[in-house]
């Protein structure tokens, strides 16, 4: 978990999340949070399907996985470094609800942030306080706009342009 603290390359070249502006920015907006390399760092996934498989059938699974960024390039995006933290499922999309089933993972983030937890390190064998933080969501539009409550439709459709979108009506 301090790989990217004691092993990571800074050559000028995008080798793992912590050669990222968003990774550097957490460390000089909260130095606090940098100092302890065993801190971590998630990013969340989430996107719906069909569990099986069939457009005629109306069922829908929405997996919140957590993904935390501190392995090596090697490990931290390889699934069984993955953190399932919940399965929404339903006869159809959560929908501007997903709030609802969010709140319990958030309210642990923000333990997580303010507080910390015991945590051993088997490394120096003992305890420290370990903190963590949500640095970025990975989702498609749909997903965004669920997580978000930004609309992904019309003429504002890109929450990065936003009123300076290109955008062309079709007409029918």
């Amino acid at each position: 978990m301090r790989w990217h603290k004691e092993e990571l390359v800074e050559d000028g070249k995008q080798r793992h999340p912590a050669n990222s502006k968003a990774w550097k920015h957490v460390d000089q907006t909260y130095e606090w949070f940098a100092q302890d390399p065993r801190n971590i760092r998630l990013g969340l996934a989430s996107n719906g399907f069909n569990p099986f498989g069939m457009l005629n059938t109306s069922y829908s699974c929405w997996p919140v996985i957590l993904i935390p960024y501190n392995l090596p390039p090697w490990l931290c995006l390889k699934q069984p470094y993955w953190i399932l933290s919940m399965l929404v499922p339903g006869k159809k999309s959560p929908g501007m609800s997903i709030d609802v089933y969010l709140q319990p993972l958030i309210d642990e983030l923000k333990i997580l942030w303010e507080k910390g937890v015991k945590t051993w390190d088997a490394k120096e064998k003992k305890n420290f306080d370990m903190h963590a933080l949500l640095l970025w969501t990975i989702s498609d539009f749909p997903a965004y706009a669920m997580h978000s409550g930004w609309s992904t439709k019309g003429k504002f459709a890109c929450p990065y342009c936003h009123k300076d979108t290109d955008y062309l009506w079709l007409k029918c």
